[in-house]
């Protein structure tokens, strides 16, 4: 049985900018956000029961509007908690996006191969886990090995979303994996620790770890949570000087538990700009990168 999406038991969160702005430079052709939400809409796609968050509808229609907006040609859907391992509104967005999207899923212990492979034919080519405490805290590692062993063959990979702390501790586990894995958004460091914080150089030092990619996204999260955010800037630019093959960039639109300012996506990707100055680099990230880890033609 599914809350209700005024449930009062469960939190809500804000909407995104209602007319974010259009960025200063074009994308270039084929340029790809790796990580975004669908939400609902509520009365179709039911938010899950035991979801940490209630969001507002944030459906399919509304993120294409963005990404033709923004320039952006090309997507990543990531399952997001609220909807837990209900997939439906992920696959129709899938469907509906004739192929220029794909999809990372949430899955648990009653993943099967047989679900994994409807997965797989619907677009779905990683599946993420949450280690950080407000979505539950670290997975159950033998739910984690399980996971692991139905996406294997399938060439899927693995996005993990923790605090940059946990990394260290958590990489020689990540390293030992049969495929590789993503770090959302910037492992989530906090940048008024500066450069040459240790969780930062643990990050950095994924480009010695050829399996290892990195999502230049959330740079709200990381910065002090006031637009437009500029002290993430540094991050961004060290993250892409040392992985330019591994870098994924992403709006994670709609944003959801945003403590500060909400995003202006416009924004976001004039700040990438800023970061990557360099119009082959820029292209490697934006296009090449997600063409080759996601398997868009």
């Amino acid at each position: 049985m599914a809350f209700s999406p005024l449930d009062p038991a469960v939190p809500d969160c804000r909407p995104p900018l209602a007319t974010p702005s259009r960025p200063r430079h074009a994308l270039p052709a084929g340029a790809c956000d790796t990580h975004c939400h669908v939400f609902g809409p509520a009365d179709v796609f039911p938010y899950a029961e035991g979801r940490s968050y209630t969001p507002p509808d944030a459906p399919y229609a509304r993120m294409a509007a963005l990404h033709a907006h923004l320039g952006v040609q090309r997507a990543v859907v990531v399952q997001a908690n609220c909807h837990g391992n209900d997939h439906a509104a992920l696959l129709d967005a899938l469907a509906q996006s004739q192929g220029r999207y794909r999809g990372v899923a949430l899955l648990g212990a009653d993943a099967t191969a047989a679900s994994v492979r409807q997965l797989h034919d619907g677009g779905v080519r990683g599946a993420r886990f949450n280690f950080v405490p407000h979505l539950g805290g670290a997975p159950d590692p033998a739910v984690f090995d399980h996971v692991i062993g139905l996406i294997a063959p399938l060439g899927w990979h693995v996005c993990v979303h923790l605090d940059g702390a946990m990394l260290p501790e958590l990489l020689p586990r990540l390293r030992a994996l049969p495929v590789p894995f993503v770090v959302d958004h910037m492992g989530r460091i906090k940048a008024a620790d500066g450069l040459d914080a240790p969780a930062f150089r643990a990050l950095l030092a994924l480009e010695r770890v050829p399996q290892a990619w990195v999502k230049v996204s959330g740079i709200d999260r990381i910065a002090s949570g006031k637009r437009p955010f500029a002290e993430g800037i540094p991050f961004v630019r060290a993250l892409v000087d040392a992985l330019p093959e591994r870098t994924l960039w992403g709006t994670d639109w709609p944003h959801p538990n945003v403590a500060g300012d909400m995003p202006d996506d416009g924004e976001l990707a004039d700040a990438f700009f800023l970061a990557c100055p360099d119009a082959e680099t820029r292209r490697q990230v934006l296009v090449d990168n997600p063409a080759r880890l996601y398997g868009f033609l």
